[in-house]
């Protein structure tokens, strides 16, 4: 082979090798400290794009789970206030029930009309306080609401149940004689029923709610599994490269000062 001080040809290869493996070593020290082999559509434009495509369903999931999380709590709130609402008429069940025997004093039926009363409007301060987020499912201005469930705008309606003390016929029941106090005993005894179907409607559009919450978490959990797949590097091989890049770059860079230091053996042959 020909020996030249102007074209070093071992050099050339060398430095090209050297060059590979550097670029080499950068992308694997890229992986480490990101952690993914694929961060950008130069490293590979199909998988990136259809990770983005993903992480984008991935937020949509995301925005309808805080949702369903918020239609919950509204749900929850009312399904609460309707059980201290039933609670409340079984209290004043009793005292209509007591009302109702002949025979009282005119100062026990006013003792037990002041209870009576008493109870119905704290049922009242319950319907009034039992809104979240600004919706409110029990009282008599109450409207159905429909709670985002999918990425494409299906909903699911969870219907409002008027349990005040109007809608239950209680606001003009009375407790002051034996026979009004029989009348307001039949109408609380309607509208424990009232409350029961109420909560019980409550509680089935909770579960529907809570269901489809569930499913949201479990799928977001599934693709967010798909783009790890997709893009997230294997560690434990990227730290085994790296040592092997760091090796083959030193071992380059030995390679290269050995065909630089090529061209001195020219002057061998001019020494006599």
């Amino acid at each position: 082979m020909a020996m030249s001080i102007n074209t070093n040809a071992g050099a050339m290869i060398a430095l090209q090798n050297l060059a590979t493996t550097t670029r080499s070593l950068e992308m694997t020290q890229l992986r480490v400290t990101t952690g993914l082999k694929v961060s950008g559509p130069k490293d590979d434009a199909a998988t990136f794009a259809i990770a983005q495509n993903m992480r984008g369903d991935i937020a949509g999931l995301g925005a309808v789970k805080t949702n369903l999380s918020l239609g919950l709590s509204v749900v929850n709130v009312a399904i609460d206030a309707g059980k201290a609402i039933a609670d409340l008429l079984t209290e004043m069940k009793a005292k209509a029930v007591q009302a109702s025997q002949e025979g009282l004093d005119s100062d026990s039926y006013t003792a037990l009309h002041q209870e009576f009363t008493s109870l119905r409007a704290q049922i009242e301060t319950i319907v009034a306080t039992a809104e979240f987020n600004g919706k409110n499912l029990i009282d008599s201005g109450a409207t159905d609401m429909k709670v985002l469930s999918t990425v494409d705008g299906s909903t699911i309606t969870v219907t409002k149940q008027s349990i005040d003390a109007t809608s239950l016929s209680l606001h003009t029941a009375s407790l002051s004689n034996a026979t009004v106090a029989a009348t307001a005993l039949t109408a609380i005894s309607q509208a424990i029923i009232d409350v029961s179907n109420a909560l019980a409607s409550l509680g089935a559009g909770a579960k529907r709610v809570d269901i489809q919450a569930d499913f949201t978490g479990k799928l977001m959990d599934i693709l967010k599994q798909g783009v790890g797949n997709l893009v997230d590097a294997d560690l434990s091989q990227e730290s085994a490269n790296l040592q092997a890049f760091q090796i083959k770059q030193q071992l380059g860079v030995q390679a290269l000062s050995i065909a630089n230091s090529g061209p001195q053996a020219i002057m061998q042959l001019f020494n006599r």
